[in-house]
């Protein structure tokens, strides 16, 4: 049965408010898994946080284009699409390469990936796979803020058990 014009301006609707707001957005081409497969996939997007679901393209297409700056993704627009939303950058490329692995499989294959304004071809799933997570970055950061302070710390005690070491040299020979 037909899809009518509302319905599809509904679902239209439902993609942009989805999208609207997403910094990562992953195209894929799914073709070729099995059911099993299929929702073993799913799972693991779920588990990692990524919202993985099958959209027409057309229906895709008009809503990437009612968000507007979407016109390179549009490009990869063919074939079979399912969608991979996320807000952290590199969850759907680990996903995607864990599950191609322990499956044994191509699929999904990576069509592309836009992340923040930036268009990423099917070649540069294990860079984006290698990309590390909003809270490693921040660790990474703060680890690297702490440490001359840490640093500083270190010496000024190291400094004053030396001074305390002296003096109490020094007291043990007034005592002798």
């Amino acid at each position: 049965m037909p899809i009518t014009r509302d319905q599809k301006a509904l679902l239209i609707d439902e993609i942009s408010d989805q999208l609207e707001g997403v910094p990562t957005l992953y195209l894929t081409d799914f073709k070729g898994l099995t059911v099993a497969e299929s929702n073993e996939l799913r799972h693991q997007f779920r588990e990692a946080g990524v919202e993985f679901k099958v959209v027409k393209n057309t229906l895709l297409r008009m809503a990437l284009e009612r968000l507007g700056g979407y016109d390179d993704l549009i490009d990869h627009l063919s074939g079979p699409t399912a969608v991979a939303i996320s807000e952290e950058p590199a969850a759907p490329a680990r996903v995607i390469k864990q599950f191609t692995k322990e499956a044994g499989t191509e699929k999904p294959a990576l069509k592309a990936a836009y992340i923040d304004g930036d268009l990423y071809g099917s070649d540069q799933l294990n860079a984006l796979a290698a990309l590390k997570s909003r809270d490693e970055l921040l660790g990474d950061i703060i680890g690297l803020l702490l440490s001359p302070a840490t640093n500083i710390v270190g010496a000024l005690e190291a400094q004053g058990q030396n001074l305390v070491g002296a003096i109490k040299t020094i007291a043990e020979g007034e005592d002798e």
